[in-house]
């Protein structure tokens, strides 16, 4: 099948490339884009009390208004508020009530919006809008901190806007930032390593081109799937498709273009080489995508929408990364023969490859010493895992110099930290009758005795009096540890024990969804793992024809997948000293490294296989398969470890802590598993690695016998020279 695919695209690469134009051109223009969310409750499935609770609130408090944003006030020396400063607070917060800002329906402050210690002063700024990432609310509240500037003038005070809204937007606004960043050092990378590797311009330029065709027949095909097909897609996604896109792009044209020019190197003609090398390692890119694709689709498992929406959207990335791989890539240089190697003449001579014949060579000879080191040096990195611990606090991951997130510092000055997003518990009749809301003290006295919780309001009815709302202010940042805790554990359940008889509690608010997401993440962990790594087996098994060697295979995964976890914990966590690390890091390490970083193994035994087929003795097989697959899995590796290493130089710390995991476990995969463990374990266990079936039996290769006249007695065809 694939040698037809290649000979189509290569024999008519006008049509080949004319398609892909086409295709990129359409769905860019008429294809929905993504659209931006951040309301975690989207994110949970129905079951949950978090989003339970926000139905309940929806339906009996339809036209509820709750501060979206909270603007907080302080001297600008830092000292107590005067009584001209407190007339001033309510002068600038008048000031910008009269502004009438889309989907901001009021700003007001009291004279009980001060704090005890007389340092701190509130404004509310409500909103009807329940989703407070909406763009006009976002946007009224960039324009109220501009227009807050000339009223500030002649006062001694100083305002910072933070809360939900305001933290969404400086969210956005410094992710919008970083896929700027993330896109600009991802090309950068890219382009100056192919031509390092290369020494040619065009195949420097002309991936990162593809690229972007591919980027754009994925991205207007994730749009469509989120608007027809109900796919819940999400802006959030683009800096992960960013480097998804590029970094598994480039291998499989790396994988593609270095057979291409060692099938050159033995003196195949431009147009039958091509089509000879997407038949040669076409099973193995589809494998490898295959792989990645079954990972990516094992999100659909997951209870959380989030991990839902990333799935599919990758999957269909990576889906479109494949076809274009077989397709457009030889399509493309089916047109420049040899002269997309220009000026270089490197592809005419076999290099020596010292390294490379150096690392076969030591695997051919010592499998047994090289097997025990590397999986040592995976175990003891894998210890720092055990250390491992979730962080939910999405908003302490933002960068230190955003208005919100200095403005919530200010705030914990003077108030509790949970005033600016309270917790809230409803109590609904369970037959629909009215509640006497004075009979409702006692349940109020038992939240506010509950360790951790600041203060609890007057419980509000709703128009038909069968619902009664309670804001609980917690001590901790909503988003905090010690509040998610409170709100999934004692708060709940003093909530449901208190309430009276022929009524309900529950308890939404952000701690309490946060503490849901909490719930599933552990849940995704026990599900979501064991499926991708049998999907992962299974295309290993197919591939191979083999029931062994996918089992070792994943050991080997398994191993290089605790290393990279635990390498992370104990750079973050123990050498810089956060709190915790992203709550998604392991499934995001998981699919990955395990399932991306698949694709060298899949490349070296391949390859292995390939050799053995010839008639090639087992040892000069593996010494043969490593010295050829080297070159391309460091190259791939280096560059696709690149493309996520640039998160570094994100100012985000979940941004941070994704991209050294996934580039480190990238380069483990590379250099200790795929050109190390895997090929001396399948040099131990020699025949019954291919068990049962007889992959390693020799078969007649094509072009060997063409050249040779026959298999067994032919040299290797790819082999050392």
């Amino acid at each position: 099948m694939f040698r037809r695919v290649g000979r189509f695209a290569v024999h008519r690469p006008w049509v080949t490339i004319l398609a892909w134009i086409v295709a990129a051109v359409a769905l860019g223009i008429l294809a929905p884009g993504l659209k931006s969310t951040t309301d975690q409750a989207e994110f949970l499935p129905s079951h949950y009390e978090s989003v339970k609770a926000g139905k309940v609130q929806e339906k009996a408090f339809p036209q509820d208004e709750q501060a979206a944003a909270l603007g907080v006030f302080k001297r600008a020396d830092g000292g107590k508020l005067t009584a001209q400063d407190k007339r001033d607070v309510a002068k600038v917060a008048a000031g910008l009530d009269a502004k009438h800002y889309k989907k901001i329906s009021k700003v007001v402050t009291n004279e009980k919006a001060v704090s005890p210690n007389q340092e701190i002063a509130l404004a509310n700024i409500y909103s009807s809008e329940k989703n407070w990432s909406d763009k006009d609310v976002t946007k009224s509240i960039k324009s109220l901190r501009e227009d807050a500037k000339p009223l500030l003038k002649g006062t001694q005070l100083k305002l910072g806007v933070t809360g939900q809204a305001a933290s969404n937007l400086d969210a956005e606004e410094s992710s919008g930032d970083t896929d700027a960043m993330i896109m600009m050092a991802t090309l950068v990378l890219i382009i100056v390593l192919l031509l390092v590797i290369f020494r040619s311009p065009l195949i420097a330029i002309l991936p990162v081109v593809i690229i972007f065709v591919v980027a754009s027949v994925a991205n207007g095909l994730i749009g469509t799937a989120a608007s027809v097909g109900g796919l819940k897609a999400d802006a959030s996604i683009t800096p992960i498709l960013i480097v998804v896109l590029f970094g598994v792009g480039t291998d499989y044209i790396l994988f593609l273009l270095f057979r291409y020019r060692e099938l050159l190197r033995n003196g195949e003609e431009p147009k039958a080489a091509l089509a000879e090398a997407v038949a040669r390692v076409g099973e193995t890119i589809a494998s490898a995508a295959g792989a990645v694709i079954a990972s990516f689709l094992a999100l659909l498992l997951s209870t959380m929408g989030m991990m839902k929406a990333m799935g599919p959207s990758l999957a269909i990335a990576v889906a479109v990364t494949l076809v274009a791989a077989l397709t457009l890539v030889p399509a493309v240089f089916s047109l420049l023969g040899t002269k997309a190697f220009w000026p270089s003449k490197a592809w005419k001579k076999t290099p020596k490859n010292r390294m490379a014949n150096g690392v076969g060579g030591m695997v051919s000879r010592r499998p047994g010493l090289v097997a025990a080191l590397s999986a040592a040096v995976l175990a003891v990195l894998a210890v720092g895992a055990f250390g491992f611990k979730s962080q939910f606090d999405m908003e302490s991951q933002l960068p230190e110099k955003l208005e919100s997130v200095q403005a919530m510092k200010d705030l914990q000055k003077g108030f509790s930290a949970g005033q600016a997003d309270p917790s809230t518990v409803f109590v609904k009749s369970k037959d629909g009758k009215p509640l006497d809301t004075g009979s409702l003290e006692a349940f109020r006295g038992k939240l506010k005795d509950v360790k951790g919780v600041a203060e609890v309001s007057p419980g509000v009815p709703s128009k038909d009096k069968s619902v009664v709302q309670f804001s609980v202010i917690t001590k901790a940042k909503p988003s905090a540890d010690e509040a998610i805790e409170l709100a999934g554990g004692d708060l709940r359940d003093t909530a449901h024990k208190a309430a009276p008889q022929g009524t309900e509690a529950l308890v939404g608010g952000t701690s309490a969804v946060l503490a849901d997401i909490e719930n599933a993440v552990a849940h995704d962990y026990k599900v979501v793992f064991p499926v991708a790594g049998l999907a992962i087996m299974l295309i290993l098994g197919l591939l191979l024809r083999s029931v062994v060697a996918p089992v070792y295979l994943m050991i080997a995964v398994a191993l290089g997948f605790g290393a990279t976890l635990g390498s992370t914990v104990w750079l973050f966590q123990d050498l810089k000293g956060e709190d915790g690390m992203l709550f998604m890091l392991p499934i995001i390490i998981y699919l990955f490294v395990v399932a991306i970083g698949t694709d060298y193994n899949i490349l070296m035994v391949a390859r292995l296989r390939e050799e053995v087929r010839k008639g090639v003795p087992p040892r000069e097989a593996i010494r043969t398969a490593v010295a050829q697959s080297a070159p391309t899995v460091a190259s791939a590796a280096i560059i696709l470890a690149g493309t996520f290493g640039v998160l570094l130089l994100a100012e985000n710390s979940m941004l941070q802590q994704m991209g050294f995991a996934v580039a480190f476990g990238i380069l483990l995969t590379a250099f200790v598993m795929a050109m190390l463990l895997v090929p001396t374990v399948t040099s131990l266990l020699g025949h019954k690695a291919w068990w049962p079936g007889h992959q390693d039996a020799p078969r007649e290769d094509p072009l060997v016998k063409a050249e040779y006249g026959g298999t067994h007695d032919a040299p290797s065809y790819s082999g050392h020279r």
